[in-house]
């Protein structure tokens, strides 16, 4: 990286989460145009690719990007699930084009398929799984950057970035790095200053974990809300209702007015006693009045509280 200027130098922080992610391990099969961008091998058979190669690379590509005017003539390209998710978010920050998923054939060739663009340069994850978006470019003469690893094929491939793309990290941080740049380079963001969006975001999550996560927050708001209805009920206190026919309840304390529900009362647990009374009152009705005063006077009871 001593080629680069100061200003589009990767820093530490950069090179641990390139190492975190593990962007430098490759496979144990190399191409022939791929060996300029590998370090070493291991001696299990890995590639390890240089990360200060796949840094140049990157800003490279940031550069040719940042150069187009309109930035909805860049299409990010994406068929492999690990690789979707960074993809629209790339789309979102720099204001390009997204094809997450299938890449339907003649999208670049023919102009009758609804979704056909022309677009001035494409970026894809994987030169193999997104062979077919590549090869149409070609016979458009669209410019190509692709993320590789030491295992793919760079036909038509116009720019390299070595980088693993196979792990999900590595995919999604590779793709955070590249808006980052390129919204550096465009103005949009201070090179001084970390970008707050945060590189979680680019990560592929997986389907299954984030249902079982959906059940487990549903799992735990159910058990805060049943506590909450438990506590609540076991504050109410006892208090007394006669009616018709009537059943009353005894215990300490006094309880919410309209509590009228036996089952109710039962679930406030232990210490309350039910005595039944069967009494016949007469109500009088009283259209200006308040009946539930005249009730509660003659009840007896305390119908306020």
């Amino acid at each position: 990286m001593s080629r680069l200027p100061t200003a589009l130098k990767a820093s530490d922080e950069d090179i641990q989460r390139l190492l975190a992610a593990q962007s430098h391990i490759g496979t144990k099969n190399c191409e022939k145009k791929m060996q300029p961008y590998v370090w070493k091998r291991r001696a299990d058979g890995i590639h390890i690719l240089n990360i200060g190669k796949a840094w140049e690379k990157m800003v490279l590509a940031a550069r040719i990007i940042a150069a187009i005017e309109n930035p909805a003539d860049v299409v990010a390209i994406s068929a492999r699930p690990y690789g979707q998710r960074a993809v629209l978010k790339f789309a979102k920050y720099t204001g390009c084009q997204a094809i997450a998923g299938r890449f339907t054939p003649g999208n670049f060739t023919n102009y009758i398929t609804r979704q056909f663009k022309e677009p001035r340069l494409i970026i894809v994850t994987d030169p193999r799984t997104d062979y077919q978006a590549i090869k149409e470019a070609s016979y458009v003469n669209i410019p190509v950057i692709a993320l590789c690893d030491t295992d793919a094929s760079l036909d038509y491939v116009d720019v390299a970035i070595p980088t693993n793309n196979k792990g999900r990290h590595a995919i999604g941080l590779m793709w955070w790095l590249l808006a980052r740049e390129v919204l550096r380079l465009r103005g949009r963001q201070d090179r001084r200053k970390p970008w707050d969006v945060m590189v979680d975001m680019f990560f592929y999550r997986d389907p299954e974990e984030q249902e079982k996560e959906a059940e487990a927050a549903a799992a735990a708001a159910a058990a805060a809300l049943e506590g909450g209805q438990t506590t609540e009920v076991a504050e109410t206190g006892t208090w007394e209702v006669t009616e018709t026919s009537v059943t009353t309840w005894e215990a300490s304390g006094t309880a919410p007015v309209g509590a009228i529900n036996p089952a109710d009362v039962a679930i406030a647990g232990a210490g309350v006693t039910t005595t039944t009374t069967w009494t016949v009152e007469t109500v009088e009705w009283n259209d200006t009045g308040d009946w539930a005063a005249e009730s509660n006077a003659q009840s007896g009871g305390n119908w306020g509280n």
